[in-house]
């Protein structure tokens, strides 16, 4: 695709906020949407113009890498799934070259495994009728170094022109430091913006940090139960995952049931497949509140918690 230069962006944004300008809108439909990094991919299953697809966006998750997607942000595929008036977008910020390969992968080269690792994200996108998926090629460090800066304004740009209701991220307890990494750039990206174009709600979700710990009034309960047999087919696509040894597509069945049998000992299930989110929203609401003190309130309650019930019994 052929870039679009910051001052051909910011005319088009102009022009396609003005009804009357229909040289603009002409001029925006069939313009490029284009990002930084030479490697990045933008996918449209049913072939929308860019434009429409990402303004056209309720729904939207950021993640770190592919599949994760599929993972953290399930809720809101279903949610999108088979609707008239509603949309999931997917971001995948980094390329997939540090993918763990076993069986018929093991010997992919870095540059094959960031191809393989595009395709399916693809096919996964299809599956699940995102309304685009947009891989953005950057390498793991780019997220979690100074290089930053690029990482951030692509994803400013893709929340000021989808504007999403709803947003998925990963949760800043996620153990993986990419993951925290994009998160935090993803929280630069939302403040970078004013409060009336930021998400509605934003979740920070499970990978591979769960959030069975939390509290029970911490926990924002994300019923999935919606369409039961989404979940192999949309991580089933990931192959080279499966068979180099990983079966997410199992473990997140497994885990969704476990959430909603233990969620809690006094009371019947209400569903039978359950994900546990942080609600994230104060974090954009009030940009004074600071990230790493949020974060560690949901810690310090739980210790709270574990010392005062041990207090009652010794």
């Amino acid at each position: 695709m052929t870039a679009i230069n910051p001052t051909e962006r910011d005319w088009l944004q102009i022009c396609s906020q003005d009804c009357d300008c229909i040289a603009g809108q002409s001029a925006l439909k069939h313009a490029p949407v284009t990002f930084r990094h030479p490697k990045h991919d933008i996918f449209i299953p049913d072939h929308t113009d860019p434009w429409t697809s990402l303004r056209r966006v309720t729904h939207l998750g950021i993640v770190s890498h592919q599949d994760d997607l599929e993972i953290a942000a399930y809720h809101g595929i279903t949610e999108c799934f088979h609707s008239g008036d509603k949309w999931f977008g997917g971001v995948v910020v980094t390329d997939g070259a540090g993918s763990p390969r076993k069986g018929p992968y093991a010997d992919y080269t870095d540059e094959e495994m960031q191809a393989v690792r595009k395709m399916e994200q693809q096919k996964a996108a299809f599956v699940g009728e995102y309304s685009f998926m947009a891989q953005l090629g950057y390498p793991s460090e780019d997220v979690k170094t100074q290089r930053q800066g690029p990482v951030v304004e692509d994803l400013k740009f893709i929340l000021e022109h989808s504007q999403p209701q709803v947003l998925y991220v990963h949760n800043p307890c996620d153990r993986h430091d990419t993951h925290v990494a994009t998160f935090l750039r993803c929280l630069e990206a939302i403040r970078a913006l004013p409060l009336e174009m930021r998400p509605k709600k934003v979740y920070g979700c499970e990978v591979w940090r769960k959030l069975d710990w939390l509290l029970h009034e911490d926990k924002t309960m994300l019923w999935v139960d919606k369409y039961p047999h989404l979940l192999r087919p949309l991580l089933g696509v990931f192959d080279s995952q499966i068979s180099g040894g990983k079966r997410y597509d199992l473990a997140e069945e497994g885990l969704r049931h476990a959430n909603a049998t233990y969620f809690d000992s006094h009371t019947t299930d209400n569903t039978s497949l359950l994900t546990f989110a942080m609600d994230l929203t104060p974090l954009v609401e009030n940009d004074q509140l600071d990230v790493q003190e949020y974060t560690l309130g949901y810690v310090r309650r739980l210790e709270a918690d574990v010392a005062q019930r041990m207090k009652k019994f010794i």
